[in-house]
């Protein structure tokens, strides 16, 4: 079982940057895939990025491609979305997934554990 717990949202004018962060319990974190998706009011919850077990494989939704950057520290059981430029339209709530296996999709149901999520706001 793993445990997510999802930091670091809050408010922010467009241009801006902020840093998601995603604790995780459980001594087989770093054997996950991790992803980030995102969930705006009356939308459908949407992939953002996605990094292997080791970090060494990355993926991205092309609306945060070259913006946004995933990474993890396996020794402290995080993983972190790195967000810049920030726009109006990634206003929305951030949650981090786990995957038991050591590389996912960009799927919403391939992924077996869930964080609360972090609410982000991009102001105009």
């Amino acid at each position: 079982q793993v445990q997510l717990v999802e930091s670091g949202g809050g408010l922010v004018q467009a241009g801006g940057s902020l840093r998601l962060s995603c604790a995780a319990s459980g001594r087989t974190f770093r054997r996950y895939a991790m992803g980030w998706f995102r969930q705006a009011p009356g939308k459908e919850r949407e992939f953002v990025a996605i990094s292997s077990w080791s970090g060494s494989s990355t993926y991205y939704a092309d609306s945060v491609k070259g913006r946004f950057t995933i990474s993890r520290d396996n020794a402290k059981n995080t993983v972190y979305l790195q967000m810049n430029s920030l726009k109006p339209e990634d206003t929305a709530v951030y949650y981090c997934a786990a995957d038991e296996r050591s590389y996912s999709g960009s799927s919403r149901y391939e992924y077996d554990y869930w964080g609360q999520g972090t609410q982000v706001t991009v102001s105009s």
